[in-house]
């Protein structure tokens, strides 16, 4: 039985190693009492925990990952990889317990809607050392219907350089074109004086 576990922890490795690194992705995460939110970018769930250790201070050993919306604790590298994008987390110290927000009404009274649509854009980088980051963009109809699409910017900064370096080429072909101009101004005008 012994050789069974090192055979599948030898396959289960081999396996995590031949898989590509997963992408970073944005997330969400308030404290308890919802004053605080941050954004993060994180490629595990180890690696979101170090982040929101380190933003909001807290010991990783005392810190617990929940979903905000229901309390859902998140303590699996695959339930973390199931969930989507940009998904609103909450951070919970040691002793600390989830409880719903003060905007959820009881289930026999329909929430008032406040408007027909709802738009919202958030900015976030996938690296610290990028020039702009990336933009999702998330429409909600009727508080019911949501829409989202994220547009990633990450050739910005080529395409920038590239517009400066055809507008510097411009500069100096209008340069060259008025250098030439004046030129030929000054022989004009040195071929009128010397004729009169």
């Amino acid at each position: 039985m012994w050789c069974c576990r090192s055979v599948s922890s030898v396959q289960t490795s081999l396996a995590l190693r031949m898989l590509p690194p997963s992408q970073p992705r944005p997330y969400r995460v308030c404290t308890r009492n919802r004053r605080k939110r941050k954004g993060f970018t994180a490629t595990s769930l180890a690696d979101l925990m170090e982040q929101v250790a380190g933003s909001f201070s807290i010991t990783c050993q005392f810190l617990t990952l929940v979903v905000e919306d229901d309390g859902t604790v998140v303590d699996t590298e695959a339930f973390f990889q199931s969930l989507p994008a940009n998904t609103p987390f909450m951070v919970l110290e040691k002793g600390e317990a989830w409880t719903p927000s003060k905007l959820v009404l009881p289930s026999f009274r329909q929430p008032r809607r406040s408007g027909i649509a709802k738009l919202s854009f958030d900015l976030y980088k996938l690296n610290p050392k990028d020039f702009l980051g990336c933009l999702t963009i998330k429409a909600t109809l009727y508080e019911i219907y949501t829409l989202s699409y994220d547009i990633k910017c990450t050739r910005a900064k080529y395409f920038l350089k590239s517009l400066l370096q055809s507008f510097l080429y411009m500069a100096k072909l209008a340069g060259q074109v008025l250098l030439r101009g004046s030129t030929y101004v000054l022989r004009y005008i040195g071929d009128e004086e010397s004729s009169s």
